[in-house]
């Protein structure tokens, strides 16, 4: 298991050559200390978990790992079905003003079309999705004051993975001196 900046484990997400809707993710907060606790994945990619700490306003630091190479029926039991109500989305910045006014013209079109004939949230944010070119999106568990049960579940299942991880963010957090989370 390999650990690395929590940067680096997005950007190995948004590369993955996979359908971008089929993602899915439970995040909620860490069982003890500060930050968050993130399980991003997808049945060709694999299972992602991230920890992360909000330094200030402005930064986000953390750690991750690829916990799985395959998303099974076990694993996949703890998160989301597609239909679920919460969505999340992965995002690059737009390459250069060309790219941005293309993903914006994109966008505006979605809007119309979606203003016109109204149809679901979920179906909206899939399409605005694909309009951003997000690489990865999907529904997502999360609850911002506690932790969901399914995100126990996966802590449970990856109870290695999961102590290492509490270990890296908690020596970044004393490096940092920050002894807390911003919120």
């Amino acid at each position: 298991m390999r650990i690395r900046e929590w940067q680096d484990v997005l950007e190995d997400v948004t590369e993955r050559n996979v359908d971008p809707e089929d993602w899915r993710a439970v995040a909620g907060d860490r069982a003890g200390g500060v930050g968050e606790d993130m399980y991003l994945a997808h049945p060709r990619a694999g299972v992602f978990f991230l920890k992360t700490y909000a330094k200030n306003p402005f930064e986000v630091r953390g750690v991750g790992t690829r916990v799985a190479r395959n998303l099974d029926d076990e694993i996949g039991s703890f998160l989301p079905e597609r239909d679920s109500g919460g969505r999340f989305a992965v995002q690059s910045p737009p390459e250069d003003e060309e790219q941005a006014e293309t993903v914006g013209k994109r966008l505006e079109t979605v809007l119309e079309t979606h203003a016109d004939a109204p149809t679901r949230p979920q179906d909206l944010f899939d399409d605005v999705m694909g309009a951003m070119e997000s690489p990865a999106f999907g529904p997502m568990a999360y609850d911002q004051y506690d932790r969901p049960d399914e995100l126990e579940d996966l802590a449970d299942r990856f109870d290695e993975a999961d102590e290492l991880l509490n270990s890296e963010l908690e020596d970044l957090i004393e490096t940092d001196e920050v002894d807390r989370g911003f919120m």
